[in-house]
C-alpha cells in the first residue's frame, strides 16, 4: 500500500513509560531491584525529566497527535500516604507542556514499578493489593484528571504479572505458577476497576493494554496442544472473560493490545521462535509484522464491534540511524491495520513503541526501538511516519 493509503485512517501515536525515560525511583522497587545486580542501573532513563518538551516538539513534527506516559507511583506516593509535592508539580508540568504542544495525552498508572512500601507488603499478591491500587487510582484521577487525554490503567497486565511471579526477571523475582495465577486475577480486575473508576471520576475515556499474540503449537502432539490451550488461557481468556462480564463491560471505551511477535509452544509449555528458521532480533524473538493480522482477527471474531487501538507496535534492534529493517516491519504491520480495517473493523488509532530510545530494562541500553535515538537524531523510521502522517 502507498504511504497515501494511510492517510486520515486513524490517530497516531507513541508511548513510553516513567522508569524507561526518567530513570528509577529510589522509592520504587524496580531501583531496588538494579541496585541488587538483578538489572542494569536506568540512570535518568533518556533524559526525558529535563527534555520532554522538546521531545513532544519531536513527535509533533512527525505528525503525531497522541501520547502515553506513565506516571509513577513511586514518585507522586514514596511513603505510604505522604504525597511529594514536588514530583506532583513536575507530572502535572509534563501533563500541560503535551497538551500545549498538541498532544493528547493517554496516562497508565502501573508499568511495571511499584514504590518500595507497597512492595513490602506484598504488592499485588498481598493482601492490600486491591485497596491500595483503588486509593492510587482515585488519587490520581484528582491529581492529574484535568490534564489528561485518556486513560491506560495498567500497561500489559499479563506481562507484568509473568515477569514478577512465574518467570521471576522483574521484581519479586518469584517463580510461582499458582501465585502468578493469583497476581494475574488480582491484577486484571485492577485495571477493570479502574478503568471504570477514572471515567466516573474525570469523564476521560479509557483504553486497556494487553499483550497478545499468535500461539501456534512446535509439533502436532496431543500434549503439545494441551499447551497451546493453556497458555492461550492466560494470553487471552484472562482478560476476555473480564470483558464479558456485565459488570466491566463497558470499563474501557477502546479496547487497546500490544503486538511484537508470534510464539511457537513445546509440549512443556515452553516459548520457541515463531517462524521456525526466523531470525531472532536482539531480545530473543523473530520479529513477524504478519502475526498483527492473526491477532485482529481474532479480535474482530471475540469483540465484535469493539473500538480498538493497537497500543504498541515496534521493532528492536541493536541502534544505528539506517533502520531499514524497522521500517520495513512498522510499513507491513501498518498494511495488515489497514486490511483490518478495510473488513470492518473500528480501529481508531495505532502508537508506536516508541518515539525516542530509552532504557529497555534488562537490556538496559544495548536495545533500541526509537524512531530516534536517544541523542534525538531521527532515524530512517522518523522520516517514514513523518510520510504516513503529514507530518511538518
Amino acid at each position: 500500500m502507498p504511504s497515501e493509503g494511510f492517510a486520515g485512517r486513524w490517530w497516531w501515536g507513541s508511548g513510553a513509560s516513567a522508569v524507561q525515560v526518567e530513570g528509577a525511583s529510589p522509592a520504587d522497587d524496580w531501583s531496588r531491584w538494579t541496585s541488587a545486580g538483578n538489572a542494569p542501573p536506568s540512570y535518568d532513563g533518556n533524559g526525558f525529566a529535563r527534555r520532554y518538551r522538546e521531545d513532544f516538539a519531536l513527535l509533533r513534527e512527525l505528525g503525531l497527535t497522541d501520547h502515553r506516559l506513565s506516571i509513577n507511583w513511586a514518585r507522586v506516593e514514596p511513603v505510604e500516604g505522604r504525597l511529594d509535592q514536588d514530583a506532583v508539580d513536575y507530572y502535572r508540568a509534563v501533563l500541560s507542556a503535551a497538551r500545549d504542544a498538541g498532544l493528547r495525552m493517554w496516562v497508565c498508572l502501573l508499568h511495571s514499578a511499584i514504590p518500595v512500601w507497597f512492595a513490602d507488603v506484598g504488592g499485588f499478591a498481598g493482601d492490600r493489593a486491591s485497596a491500595a491500587w483503588l486509593r492510587w487510582v482515585d488519587l490520581a484521577a484528582a491529581l492529574f484528571g484535568d490534564l489528561v487525554g485518556g486513560w491506560m490503567p495498567v500497561n500489559l497486565p499479563t506481562s507484568y504479572a509473568q515477569k514478577a511471579y512465574l518467570t521471576g526477571t522483574f521484581p519479586p523475582g518469584r517463580r510461582d505458577p499458582e501465585q502468578f495465577a493469583a497476581v494475574l486475577a488480582t491484577v486484571h480486575a485492577g485495571d477493570f476497576e479502574a478503568a471504570l473508576r477514572l471515567r466516573e471520576a474525570t469523564g476521560k475515556p479509557t483504553c486497556s493494554n494487553e499483550a497478545v499474540l499468535p500461539l501456534y503449537p512446535a509439533d502436532d502432539r496431543p500434549e503439545t496442544a494441551t499447551a497451546v490451550a493453556l497458555l492461550d488461557e492466560v494470553v487471552w481468556d484472562s482478560w476476555l472473560n473480564l470483558a464479558r462480564e456485565p459488570r466491566y463491560a463497558d470499563a474501557f471505551d477502546l479496547i487497546g493490545f500490544s503486538y511484537y511477535y508470534a510464539m511457537s509452544v513445546t509440549s512443556t509449555g515452553a516459548p520457541a521462535p515463531f517462524p521456525a528458521g526466523g531470525r531472532p532480533g536482539p531480545l530473543g524473538y523473530v520479529p513477524w509484522p504478519d502475526g498483527i493480522a492473526v491477532v485482529l482477527d481474532r479480535l474482530h471474531r471475540e469483540l465484535p464491534g469493539a473500538r480498538i487501538v493497537v497500543a504498541e507496535v515496534g521493532y528492536g534492534d541493536t541502534g544505528g540511524l539506517d533502520d531499514t529493517a524497522r521500517c520495513e516491519y512498522l510499513h507491513r504491520a501498518f498494511e495488515h491495520i489497514a486490511a483490518a480495517q478495510d473488513d470492518g473493523m473500528r480501529i481508531e488509532g495505532v502508537s508506536i513503541w516508541t518515539g525516542i530510545d530509552n532504557y529497555e530494562w534488562l537490556a538496559g541500553r544495548s536495545v533500541s526501538f526509537g524512531l530516534f535515538d536517544a541523542d534525538r537524531r531521527p532515524r530512517r523510521s522518523a522520516s517514514l511516519i513523518r510520510s504516513l502522517t503529514g507530518g511538518r
